[in-house]
């Protein structure tokens, strides 16, 4: 959905900026200039993203920024016996340089990857010989040993969703719609499929899938690499959206296949292709029963290859059911489902297991927790007041489970290990494999004896290193201490950690929130800036992680930072998450305005100097904050804010609002525009024009309503941008534009320098 940001930091397209608030500062000896914090080398040090373990464990590769282009990738393998680390791909060197496709484009803009070059994203084969690196629109295989590299393709067009097969023998991807096959011994190509085009398309992920459902897959390959599972997409009766890319030099125009709420959806079939099989032979339909439309939410091979298992979810969201397929058939029996009165939220994987069953997340009893199904009856790993985020590895020799979620507090996530009942033994209770204190996710090798472990805390940026079975560490991937020579060591004298608390609801709810204070003098009152997402698909941001350096440039200027994690938002069991079903923007607000309260009673908070910013979900929290309660806050600043809710996606928005189409009433009490009158405080409304997730026509519709009404607002409007606003120079400029606009409308405290600082 819609994205959190403290202004531009674009999951859902929600959280670039969710850890935002997760540090403080009280004015650092170095001047923090938005200039620096937008340049490079990034000031939180060289942070990898795309970290894997070869299957056997042997290598583990991430992408790296470059120290002079934090926007641009390399590929980068380090050995995880000797520690030796070297570049398998140098993107300036392999790369083309060519401009990829606007579908492309669009992906990287659903996989929270807009603006980024170079190496975006790669694949192991399954022995761990090499390595699929798509780079420029064209595919590239690289042997891991010495670093040998093999182009695949050379083409005008965009190659997408490339998968190498699991024998290595084969790579398919998708070009102009169909699903090709490339034989990586002869080096041919064929076509799978030919009647792609115009509407319909093979092998790729819809668009809510990719922006909703955490599905970003169109193909997937048997264990041994005879068949493989391909989406068709027939967009045909999606309705063509006229989206205007306004740039700086010019318009373009794209006509694109969006699914508004209560309007049609793509239709999804699966089929499956066995390409050795002889010339002219079908694929096989998969039946995924009479009503056409639902969701495909996860697809996977049992551990055997004999069988096909997909999840389906109902239109309305409130059924989820795991089907099992012959895939010789297409014939399908339901071997597990669950129902909820409100919706059910998609967990991240299916991980068959040899005995047949399934091991899966769930939330049937309340909170994400490790479930097995597929035997006699569902039965429950994990249990508790707590849950988990994702699984991420599975030692099937020992029966072990590891996943990243929380036991003791939403404050921190951790790496857990659970043992799965057996020989009549209970599930062992979880064991937490890393320290307390911090923010942590993990990716596992194949049999999970081995782990890349990326931690933070309020106080240390990002993290990584290798971890054996039992969570002890082996050897630093990225140390990354902010000291010596560090991008941020100049500016650590003056990195305050956060302070974190909790408020109380009228019905006795517990909300977490974090509070950065700036240094001020005895009995001195500042501004305070509340940042808020508030919206759910998102974790906190009360959260004991590495945060925005935005947080630390505001604290410097004088200004309080505060954030709230109402009702709502993800993370926190069913129950926390229920009470925005049908009734968006209510809840949520009268949350947050009990830390506006906690916030004016303070004697070193200005109650007349309170600002509100958000970004998108938070950019339509400011605006119903706004609406709600005039006069309470001093300004707010509104970034690709949702305005009316039919302009949003089905998968997002049915789950809260239902389906339009069959009751309006709900969207009519959640949209801003309809309340827009309300809104009489100063408001500085944000905007990319090329917004393809929130789109344009939200802020649009709202400054019509605004001015037909006779509210006065200010507008700045960025060409060319999509949801997040990119790159260096407009992110200063992004800055400067909200910092402008507070002070002037908020005003801002004096700066004071601390102890030891140069002046």
């Amino acid at each position: 959905m819609p994205s959190v940001t403290f202004v531009s930091i674009a999951r859902h397209g929600l959280l670039q900026l969710a850890g935002l608030v997760a540090c403080a500062a009280a004015a650092p000896a170095a001047d923090l200039a938005l200039e620096r914090i937008m340049g490079s080398p990034a000031l939180s040090g060289p942070v990898p993203r795309g970290l894997k373990l070869a299957p056997d464990g042997r290598l583990a590769t991430l992408l790296r920024p470059r120290a002079a282009d934090r926007e641009r990738y390399d590929l980068w393998a380090i050995d995880t016996t000797t520690g030796a680390e070297r570049m398998l791909v140098d993107s300036t060197v392999l790369g083309s340089g060519a401009e990829v496709s606007e579908e492309e484009k669009m992906r990287r803009e659903r996989a929270r990857l807009g603006g980024t070059r170079g190496v975006v994203d790669y694949a192991w084969s399954a022995d761990g010989s090499r390595v699929l690196v798509p780079l420029d629109g064209d595919l590239y295989v690289v042997t891991a040993a010495d670093g040998a590299v093999t182009r695949l393709t050379e083409t005008a067009a965009t190659e997408l969703d490339a998968r190498i097969a699991p024998d290595g023998r084969a790579v398919s991807f998708v070009r102009d719609h169909n699903l090709f096959l490339h034989d990586l011994a002869s080096g041919t190509e064929r076509a799978l499929t030919t009647d792609g085009g115009g509407a319909v398309t093979w092998g790729v992920a819809e668009f809510v899938a990719q922006e909703e459902m955490d599905r970003s897959d169109g193909v997937w390959w048997s264990p041994d690499g005879t068949r493989l599972v391909a989406a068709r997409v027939d967009e045909g009766d999606v309705a063509l959206v006229t989206r205007a890319a306004i740039g700086a030099d010019g318009t373009r125009v794209h006509t694109q296949r969006y699914p508004r709420a209560g309007t049609a959806n793509a239709r999804v079939e699966l089929f499956v292709f066995s390409p050795g099989a002889p010339a002219g032979t079908a694929p096989v339909r998969l039946d995924l029963g009479a009503d056409p439309d639902v969701y495909v939410a996860r697809v996977a091979w049992a551990a055997d290859g004999r069988s096909v298992l997909v999840q389906r979810q109902s239109r309305d969201q409130q059924r989820l059911e795991l089907v099992r397929f012959d895939p010789a058939t297409g014939r399908g029996a339901v071997v597990d489902g669950e129902t909820h009165g409100t919706w059910i939220n998609l967990g991240d994987e299916l991980r068959p297991l040899a005995d047949g069953r399934v091991l899966l997340s769930s939330e049937r009893d309340g909170f994400r927790h490790v479930w097995l199904v597929g035997g006699a009856a569902a039965e429950q790993v994990t249990r508790g007041p707590w849950a988990l985020d994702k699984i991420v590895g599975f030692d099937a020799a020992a029966g072990r489970v590891f996943f990243i979620g929380w036991t003791d507090t939403p404050l921190e996530r951790h790496l857990y290990a659970v043992d799965l009942p057996r020989d009549g033994r209970p599930a062992t209770p979880p064991r937490r494999l890393t320290e307390p204190g911090g923010w942590h996710d993990a990716a596992l090798d194949r049999s999970a004896t081995r782990a890349l472990v990326t931690r933070s805390t309020p106080t240390q940026p990002p993290q990584t290193y290798l971890a054996d079975a039992a969570g002890k560490r082996l050897r630093w991937i990225e140390e990354n201490r902010p000291e010596g020579d560090h991008p941020y060591a100049p500016f650590m004298a003056g990195h305050v950690a956060p302070e974190f608390g909790t408020l109380v609801t009228p019905d006795g709810t517990t909300l977490h929130f974090s509070h950065l204070r700036p240094r001020l003098a005895a009995g001195e009152r500042a501004p305070a800036l509340v940042i808020v997402y508030g919206g759910p698909g998102v974790g906190p941001l009360a959260a004991r992680r590495w945060g925005s350096l935005m947080a630390q440039y505001f604290v410097r200027r004088g200004w309080h930072v505060f954030s709230l994690d109402n009702r709502g938002t993800s993370g926190r069991g069913k129950a926390f998450e229920d009470p925005i079903h049908r009734n968006l923007g209510a809840i949520e607000v009268a949350d947050q305005m009990l830390g506006h309260s906690w916030l004016a009673a303070r004697d070193d908070v200005d109650p007349r100097r309170i600002a509100v910013q958000g970004w998108s979900y938070g950019g339509y929290m400011v605006l119903r904050l706004l609406a709600a309660h005039p006069r309470a806050f001093a300004a707010g600043v509104a970034g690709a804010p949702v305005t009316a809710w039919d302009l949003y996606d089905t998968h997002y928005t049915e789950r809260y609002l239902g389906n339009p189409a069959l009751d309006r009433s709900p969207f009519d009490r959640s949209d801003v525009v309809p309340v827009a009158d309300r809104i009489t405080d100063p408001l500085l409304l944000v905007h990319g024009m090329a917004d393809d997730n929130v789109v344009f026509d939200n802020s649009a519709a709202l400054a019509a309503r605004l001015q037909r009404t006779g509210r006065l607002f200010e507008m700045m409007v960025y060409p060319g941008q999509t949801h997040r606003i990119a790159g260096p120079e407009l992110g200063v400029h992004l800055w400067r534009s909200i910092e402008d606009f507070l002070d002037r409308r908020a005003g801002a405290a004096p700066t004071v320098t601390p102890p030891g600082a140069d002046r």
